[in-house]
């Protein structure tokens, strides 16, 4: 069977998002419907990734303990609901890094389509910012923009993304996307 990936930025789609940073597990709280999503993903057949910006640790916001606390929280809720994340790529750095992982840069996304044996084209990359496309675009994979998070001031400040489908949340994307592609 061919691989079928769906990768997702963490902050603002799978979880709220703050000007502020996420900066503990207490801090981590799950987007309205986007676990269930995720879920449903899975029990679709769908390889789920996440590939997320987390310049809070280059910044000295929170440490690698208080990230894998976040990322602990979220597979705990996933598992209560019979589902995970098959990949999880972070990005540690800072914006002026000038590393190859840190969107609007492809490498994180390349490199969950090179672990997963996908062509990016065939790779749909959900994201609530400008970086997100910019990322999913410069690796060849598919944008989708959610208006949570900072989706709706990226929608204001931009207009409409060319080519971009937006959709209201992970949860609304997830629905249309599984009925589209004839999966439950």
């Amino acid at each position: 069977m061919k691989n079928k990936v769906v990768i997702l930025d963490r902050d603002g789609v799978i979880n709220e998002d703050s000007d502020d940073y996420i900066k503990s597990a207490d801090e981590w709280v799950p987007v309205e419907g986007s676990l269930e999503a995720i879920s449903r993903l899975k029990k679709a057949g769908y390889i789920v990734a996440v590939a997320t910006n987390q310049s809070g640790l280059a910044r000295n916001l929170f440490d690698q303990d208080a990230l894998n606390a976040m990322h602990d929280k979220m597979n705990g809720l996933l598992a209560q609901r019979g589902a995970s994340v098959d990949s999880l790529v972070f990005c540690p750095h800072g914006p002026n890094d000038n590393c190859s992982c840190r969107k609007p840069k492809p490498g994180m996304l390349l490199q969950i389509c090179k672990q997963f044996d996908i062509k990016p084209d065939e790779t749909l990359f959900v994201g609530d910012t400008l970086t997100d496309v910019q990322a999913a675009r410069m690796a060849g994979c598919r944008p989708v923009l959610v208006k949570t998070g900072k989706g709706l001031r990226t929608l204001d400040k931009h207009g409409p993304l060319d080519g971009v489908k937006v959709y209201e949340s992970l949860s609304h994307f997830v629905r249309d996307f599984l009925k589209d592609n004839n999966a439950k």
